[in-house]
């Protein structure tokens, strides 16, 4: 007769919704939850969709893993929590302000080395936010502003290099906030310019998303000089009208915008820009929108991420007048159409142009300005290698 036979338990895993400092955040807890039955949905509650997109992610995971622990973190486990905890398939939710603690998960208080799930390493050197922009929840669910002193930086980012990473990307919640919690409330210039002479040997250096009215002299100088930060800024820049950004509460104008791309630009020629921006604030009218779309041109906005307004629990938003959601869902899509053609644009400006790409596990690498690149079949993850493209195919280039 046969015994009993053993069946082993999946490892834990970790799905990320949301931001780049979720992702580095759920590497850390893969870290402490390494060889548990167990599935953890690292959330977002930025906008209406974000959640929407979570609670599919915690359907889709009970299916797939029926017999393992389901636990929510992330903002939406503090935002929407009633509602989260209240659907079958979750078993438990943690705090986000408590999800990189060790006892939240009753994990041992060392944990395993940190696994990164990309070629990149994502190191949240910042979290939480002091600013109260009247659409977001965020504050909700990160709190008040916290740095990671430098020399915990530093550390997080030898482990990294010592596992391979060949590039570092600093991410956080309001990323250009880093430093105002510290003695002497350096800038996050003071943190780069660290890192870049700790490690002589690091080859990328990039930045996540920044508020332009925030970069430093110091940041300043290093973006528009310093080769081993890479060419590419992303602004939290939100809209293109100053109505609307005084409403929205934002510390920027256009005006500021246009200027610091433009200073940028006078150092550093290849400079990509990014921005955030939404469509269909309340009391956007026709001509507020024509401004957030004319700012695509004007800043040359390659990299758009275009957020239709979903007001929020909580927020001062809410309570204004709401723009239609068939105007907003339309003006997205346009807002979407204008980044495209600037997108195409840059991308045929590269062809031909040798580009330092860093190849990633599915076929494709980024290169310094964060252009897609297609790279040979073959290559290994984490290679850098000189790609001098010839075309471009759905937004990519080959």
């Amino acid at each position: 007769m046969s015994g009993p036979v053993e069946t082993k338990a999946k490892p834990a895993e970790v799905i990320t919704l949301g931001c780049r400092l979720n992702i580095a955040e759920s590497e850390r807890i893969g870290a402490m939850l390494a060889g548990e039955d167990v599935v953890v949905v690292n959330s977002c509650a930025v906008t209406s969709e974000a959640v929407r997109q979570t609670r599919q992610a915690i359907r889709k995971a009970r299916r797939a893993r029926p017999d393992a622990r389901l636990l929510v973190t992330g903002c939406a486990a503090d935002i929407e929590r009633d509602a989260l905890a209240a659907m079958p398939e979750v078993d438990g939710l943690i705090a986000n302000t408590a999800k990189l603690d060790p006892r939240s998960w009753n994990a041992p208080i060392e944990s395993a080395p940190v696994v990164p799930a990309r070629t990149r390493a994502f190191v949240g050197v910042q979290n939480g936010c002091d600013h109260a922009c009247t659409f977001c929840v965020i504050p909700q669910g990160r709190g008040t502003s916290r740095s990671l002193p430098v020399a915990e930086v530093l550390r997080v980012i030898e482990r990294h290099l010592d596992d391979g990473a060949p590039e570092v990307v600093l991410t956080g919640v309001d990323l250009t906030s880093w430093g105002h919690d510290l003695p002497d409330a350096p800038g996050l210039g003071v943190l780069v310019e660290a890192i870049l002479r700790a490690f002589p040997a690091l080859p990328r250096l990039r930045l996540s998303s920044v508020d332009g009215i925030e970069i430093d002299p110091l940041l300043f100088d290093l973006i528009a000089h310093e080769a081993r930060i890479m060419p590419h800024l992303h602004l939290s820049l939100q809209h293109g009208h100053d109505l609307i950004l005084k409403r929205m509460k934002r510390r920027h104008s256009r005006a500021d915008a246009l200027e610091i791309v433009a200073r940028l630009k006078e150092h550093r020629a290849g400079l990509s820009i990014g921005a955030d921006l939404i469509a269909g604030f309340p009391t956007e009218t026709d001509e507020h929108h024509a401004a957030n779309l004319s700012i695509i041109d004007e800043l040359d906005i390659v990299h758009g991420h275009i957020f239709p307004y979903s007001p929020r629990p909580g927020t001062p938003a809410a309570r204004m007048p709401q723009v239609d959601r068939a105007a907003i869902k339309a003006r997205a899509a346009e807002l979407r159409k204008a980044t495209t053609a600037r997108r195409n644009l840059w991308l045929e400006n590269l062809i031909g142009h040798p580009q330092e790409v860093l190849a990633e596990r599915d076929g494709t690498g980024y290169g310094p300005s964060f252009a897609r690149v297609a790279v040979p079949q073959g290559t290994p993850a984490g290679t850098i290698l000189t790609i001098t493209p010839t075309t471009i195919e759905k937004g990519m280039l080959l």
